[in-house]
C-alpha cells in the first residue's frame, strides 16, 4: 500500500486525492497518468493521444481536482467537454470517486431531459462542469453559465466530436470563454488531420503525449474474424456463441438502430430471456439508456446490443466479449468497439462477422490497425444458410461500387453485361429504352421486396 501511495504522491497529488486512489484500489499510475499529471499540474497545455482503456480520464481529472482544491465562489472554474451523454456520465462518475474526500462541487450537463434541475445546481454554485457541447451552449445562451472564471478547459474524445459534427459548436464555445491564462488539454484516441488542426487553434505550445500508435487495438484483446455469407448466418452464429457460458458479459455492435433493434428482439425471443438482453442507441430515451447501461455494468444483464453510441469512453468492467455483428464504416470505431473488452489488464476477445460486401471495409481496418487478421470459416457447428438471390445481388452491387471508388475507370460487372448485349439498330435501341423503363420499375419493386424479405428474415429467426 505504501508503495502505491508513494507512486501517486511522487506525481504531486495531495493526500486527499491519494487517499481516494488508494480506496479505489489503483495499483499506481498508468503510463498516460504518469506522463500527463505532472505536466498539467505544472500549468502546461497537453495533447494526449491514447487508446481507450489506458486511464486517460483520471489523467486529467486528478490534476483538475488538485488545481481547484476546494469549493470556492459561485461560477465554474473548469470545463470538460465530451461528445456523448454516456461519456459525460462516465467522466462524472470517475470525478465523484476521485473527489470523495474533498468538498468540490461538480455537475454533469447533457440533453435528453429538462434543464431545470441542472440550472438550479449551477445557481447553487459549481466548481467543475462536465458537459456535451450542445447543452453547454444552450445554458450559456440562457445566461445561466458564467464563464469569466474558467481557467481550465479539457476536450475529451476530440476525434469523435469531429465525426459527430460538433466542430462549429466547439468553435463557438472557444469564442465565448476567456483565453488569457487558461490551461487547455485535448485528448483523442486517434490523431487525424482535423484533430491536428484543432490542436493548433486550441492549444498553446502543447506537450504531446502519445502512449500507443494511433488506432492500435488494446494488446490484451484477442481478435477473431469470421466469414459470414449472409444475414441469417450471422444470426445463427450469434446464437451459437451465446450458448457458450464463457460469453459472460457481451456487447454486440450493429451498424444501425434498425438492425440493433431486430437483433435484440431475436435474442430476447429465441436465445436468452428478455431480462438478459438490452438495446441502446440514439433513439432510446435518456432514462432507458442510463438504466440499461447500469444494469449491464452491474452484471444484471448479460448482453448489451448497441450502435457506436457506446463504443467510446464507456468504462464497463469485465466485458468478456465484443461481437461486431456489422463491420463499422468509420474504421477507427473498430478500435473503440473492441476496446470495451480487455480493460484494466484483463484478457478479452472480439469477434467480427464479415460478408462479401464488408471485406473491402475490413481490409481498410487492417490497414489502419496495422495488423493482418485472417478471415476464418465459421465453426462447423454453425449452420450456413444459402444467401437469397436478392441479398447476393445487393452485395455484388456494393462490391462494384467499392471497386469503382478505388478505380474510376472500372465500369462494374453489371455495366459490362448490359453493354455486351446492346443492339446497334435504332429500332432495337428504342425498344430497349422502353424495356429499360419497365425494368427500372421492376428493379424498384425488387428492391422493395428485398427490404421486406430481409426484415422478415430477421423477424423469423
Amino acid at each position: 500500500m505504501l508503495g502505491r501511495m508513494a507512486d501517486f504522491l511522487s506525481l504531486g497529488l495531495n493526500p486527499q486525492l491519494q487517499r481516494a486512489c488508494d480506496a479505489l484500489g489503483y495499483d499506481g499510475p498508468t503510463p498516460i497518468q504518469e506522463k500527463t499529471i505532472p505536466l498539467l499540474l505544472g500549468g502546461h497545455d497537453v495533447l494526449g493521444i491514447a487508446q481507450t482503456g489506458t486511464g486517460k480520464t483520471a489523467a486529467y481529472v486528478l490534476p483538475l481536482l488538485m488545481q481547484c482544491k476546494y469549493a470556492q465562489g459561485q461560477n465554474p472554474r473548469a470545463l470538460i467537454l465530451a461528445p456523448t451523454r454516456e461519456l459525460v456520465m462516465q467522466i462524472y462518475t470517475v470525478m465523484q470517486d476521485l473527489a470523495q474526500f474533498t468538498d468540490l462541487r461538480f455537475l454533469a450537463l447533457y440533453g435528453g431531459l429538462g434543464p431545470k434541475t441542472q440550472i438550479q445546481a449551477i445557481e447553487n454554485g459549481i466548481d467543475i462542469l462536465v458537459s456535451t457541447p450542445g447543452r453547454f451552449l444552450e445554458l450559456y445562451r440562457k445566461e445561466v453559465i458564467v464563464v469569466k472564471e474558467l481557467k481550465h478547459l479539457v476536450l475529451d474524445e476530440a476525434d469523435k466530436m469531429m465525426d459527430m459534427g460538433f466542430m462549429p459548436q466547439i468553435r463557438q464555445i472557444l469564442e465565448v470563454i476567456p483565453y488569457k491564462k487558461r490551461q487547455n488539454a485535448l485528448f483523442s484516441a486517434t490523431f487525424p488531420e482535423r484533430v491536428e488542426n484543432l490542436s493548433h487553434e486550441f492549444l498553446e505550445f502543447p506537450h504531446k503525449i502519445e502512449i500507443t500508435p494511433q488506432a492500435t487495438p488494446a494488446s490484451q484483446v484477442k481478435q477473431f474474424v469470421f466469414d459470414a455469407p449472409n444475414l441469417k448466418t450471422k444470426i445463427n452464429a450469434l446464437e451459437y456463441f451465446l450458448q457458450n457460458p464463457e460469453f459472460e458479459r457481451v456487447m454486440i455492435f450493429c451498424r444501425s438502430k434498425e438492425v440493433a433493434n431486430q437483433v435484440e428482439k431475436y435474442l430476447a425471443r429465441k436465445v436468452l430471456s428478455e431480462s438478459q438482453v438490452r438495446v441502446i442507441h440514439s433513439n432510446k430515451g435518456q432514462n432507458t439508456r442510463i438504466n440499461a447501461m447500469q444494469q449491464f455494468r452491474e452484471g444484471l444483464v448479460r448482453v448489451l446490443v448497441t450502435t457506436d453510441v457506446a463504443s467510446r469512453g464507456i468504462d464497463i468492467p469485465k466485458v468478456s466479449h465484443v461481437i461486431n455483428f456489422d463491420v463499422p464504416l468509420i474504421y477507427e470505431d473498430y478500435v473503440h468497439r473492441i476496446g470495451r473488452t480487455g480493460r484494466a489488464a484483463e484478457i478479452g476477445e472480439s469477434i467480427t462477422f464479415v460478408t462479401l460486401a464488408e471485406r473491402y471495409h475490413w481490409a481498410k481496418i487492417e490497414s489502419i490497425i496495422q495488423q493482418k487478421i485472417d478471415i476464418e470459416p465459421l465453426p462447423s457447428a454453425i449452420y450456413e444458410e444459402d444467401t437469397p438471390f436478392l441479398e447476393r445481388q445487393d452485395m455484388l452491387r456494393a462490391v462494384d461500387d467499392q471497386r469503382k471508388r478505388e478505380d474510376p475507370d472500372f465500369k462494374g460487372a453489371f455495366h459490362e453485361k448490359k453493354h455486351k448485349s446492346r443492339p446497334k439498330s435504332s429500332t432495337n435501341s428504342n425498344q430497349k429504352s422502353s424495356s429499360k423503363t419497365s425494368s427500372s420499375r421492376g428493379k424498384t419493386k425488387s428492391a422493395s421486396k428485398f427490404r421486406s424479405n430481409t426484415s422478415s428474415i430477421k423477424k423469423k429467426r
